[in-house]
């Protein structure tokens, strides 16, 4: 009468759960001394040399680096994207499943401002 219906696994999240596991993520990677602050990441050209460069300077080449922005910047983005275990994302549009996944935070001083609004809300 009636055919098959797949069936959804998806399950909802409370807003509150998710800034708590957001919060005790990032905890988690304070304790492991895993979060680099930087002044800033600019790039004038596309040039994944470039972000190696920066990675070896700070002696997180061959790492699964996630670098958190304050804006999105092309240039970055275009430069890190090549490099094999290396994201980089907004600030406001981090997650818990990329900070946990990620073996060094590498986080723009502007972004920490957008991370500190975002985790106080309540």
């Amino acid at each position: 009468a009636f055919g098959p219906v797949p069936r959804d696994y998806s399950l909802k999240v409370n807003k509150k759960v998710k800034l708590l596991a957001r919060k005790s993520a990032l905890a988690t990677k304070a304790k492991e001394n895993a979060i680099i602050i930087l002044d800033s990441v600019n790039f004038e050209q596309p040039k994944t040399k470039q972000m190696v460069e920066m990675q070896k300077k700070l002696e997180i080449f061959n790492k699964k680096m996630l670098l958190v922005l304050n804006e999105s910047k092309n240039n970055v983005y275009l430069s890190s994207r090549n490099l094999k275990g290396s994201k980089v994302v907004i600030a406001s549009q981090l997650n818990t499943y990329d900070i946990l996944d990620a073996k060094v935070l590498a986080i723009e001083e502007g972004a920490l401002a957008v991370l500190e609004q975002n985790l106080l809300k309540d």
